[in-house]
């Protein structure tokens, strides 16, 4: 009687466990959906808090820590006060690293890693964070390595950025950065982020023509109201580069 016993609260018990993690899943799933449409605050924290719910439960959380750690970017990213953001982006930066123990030899951890890395370094400042650009870079090029068009070529992308943003003397160098983004663009062409930036690089570079053909795409691309594509902050920053007085000559 009492081996039947067992018996019944063990399958009950594995049920219960089978369940909290469809339900993990689920949560997952819907988290991920949600992203699509992502397009204020509240929301992101909804995806996150949905992400937190089912890392309590899943028994491997290699993809809900690179999640959680792609949302926080994005949270950290629409956040005005830069210590908050610093500490919004150490937690993004922490799980990220937990991904990539746990999965070594996939992009998702490295490539959030990198980002946020970079993010917290521009919140404290460029002078300030310099010692973190061989550790950002050494993260892209593992990206690369694994999976280069991942991201729509987001390594060379953000590589291309920090060739372009980093001095001289520290190892930045405006042709790398075109090399970077160029290829980049060929893992996609209509990425306005990639686009930005290489308008931005064109002008340092006095290709002015190039420059403004890079930008002009950019506001022509569509505005779909997503934080996920920053659409509408592409156009902005674009219309500020093309008012520089490089193009009234």
């Amino acid at each position: 009687m009492k081996k039947r016993v067992s018996l019944v609260v063990f399958c009950l018990f594995g049920m219960a466990l089978f369940a909290f993690s469809q339900s993990a899943d689920e949560l997952v799933a819907q988290a991920d959906e949600m992203l699509m449409s992502l397009a204020d605050m509240e929301t992101a924290k909804d995806i996150l808090a949905k992400y937190e719910t089912a890392a309590e439960t899943l028994e491997n959380k290699y993809d809900v820590n690179w999640k959680m750690s792609r949302i926080i970017y994005h949270i950290g990213n629409h956040t005005a006060d830069k210590k908050e953001q610093q500490e919004i982006f150490t937690r993004a930066i922490i799980l990220a690293e937990k991904a990539i123990v746990l999965e070594p030899e996939k992009p998702d951890g490295y490539y959030w890693l990198a980002v946020n890395n970079g993010k917290y370094g521009e919140s404290k400042g460029v002078m300030k964070s310099l010692g973190m650009v061989k550790p950002i870079k050494e993260s892209l090029n593992k990206v690369i390595k694994l999976d280069r068009s991942y991201e729509e070529g987001g390594a060379d992308r953000v590589l291309g950025r920090v060739f372009f943003k980093v001095p001289g003397i520290a190892g930045g160098d405006k042709d790398e950065s075109l090399r970077r983004l160029l290829k980049s663009l060929e893992f996609g062409p209509n990425e306005p982020l990639t686009l930005l930036y290489l308008g931005e690089t064109y002008l340092a570079l006095k290709e002015i023509d190039k420059a403004r053909e890079a930008l002009d795409k950019v506001l022509n691309i569509e505005d779909d109201g997503l934080w996920i594509n920053s659409i509408k902050q592409c156009h902005a920053d674009a219309k500020v580069v093309l008012e520089h007085r490089k193009f009234n000559k």
